[in-house]
């Protein structure tokens, strides 16, 4: 699997070099909601790295926020959101990533983010332990809850935004800190390496949380997905150090 990591790592830091480049500049709004942003940048971005990796390798197929690529019925599937943080990045906060996961037959097997502006590369492939910028790590150690720095994601639809409040206000009077930093996959990042304790969302796509699923685990956390059944493509996540009791 190495080869696969390389291009994702590749992918992810030209992808990055990118981003870096645009932050500061005039920036395209293709759409805008109540509570998200869609950047012309995020398209740019994705169609760079469905042509980086699909040129190595033809017969992939490609999934991302900005759109499919190939035969989705492909043994191999990369799952990509080429810029999770698009509000952070429109506002001009520095807190945003690319995250590249690749899939076969359904299960993740190498999954990368990157952060542009730290230069911070998490990486890992199946059956081995995952690094940052080259050196290992792990998850945290920390058991109790009260010491703990959870992050809680609040989507941006009205249904789970009612639903995710609660679950909020109870983190902020059982943990140490709550977080929310705006960017699911430096979430699912920042458990595996050990700066947070559990990631916790009511409502996230695949393309956001592929990558950081395999860091977890490999990182010697948990991850619980559940599909939601009233909303297509929707999942819910708890990503945590695996020996903390979140009282959920």
């Amino acid at each position: 699997m190495k080869h696969y990591l390389d291009a994702a790592e590749d992918a992810a830091r030209t992808a990055g070099e990118m981003l870096r480049k645009n932050f500061h500049r005039p920036l395209r709004v293709n759409s805008t909601e109540p509570h998200d942003i869609k950047l012309e940048i995020d398209v740019r971005v994705q169609e760079l790295i469905t042509d980086l990796l699909l040129k190595q390798f033809p017969h992939h197929a490609l999934y991302g926020e900005e759109g499919v690529v190939g035969d989705q019925s492909s043994d191999y599937q990369w799952v990509v959101d080429p810029l999770d943080g698009t509000v952070n990045y429109f506002y001009r906060i520095p807190h945003f990533c690319t995250s590249i996961a690749l899939r076969f037959k359904g299960e993740i097997i190498v999954g990368v983010i990157y952060d542009p502006m730290r230069d911070e590369m998490w990486s890992g492939q199946k059956g081995e332990r995952p690094r940052l910028n080259g050196e290992h790590f792990r998850v945290s150690e920390r058991t109790d809850l009260a010491e703990a720095v959870i992050s809680v994601g609040l989507s941006r639809t009205g249904v789970l935004i009612e639903s995710n409040v609660p679950l909020l206000h109870q983190m902020i009077q059982r943990a140490r800190k709550c977080r929310l930093l705006g960017s699911a996959a430096l979430d699912m990042a920042y458990v595996a390496c050990g700066r947070f304790d559990a990631y916790i969302e009511k409502g996230i796509s695949l393309w956001d949380i592929a990558a950081g699923w395999i860091l977890v685990e490999t990182a010697g956390g948990t991850v619980e997905l559940r599909p939601r059944n009233d909303m297509k493509d929707k999942y819910s996540i708890v990503a945590s150090n695996g020996v903390i009791d979140l009282k959920l």
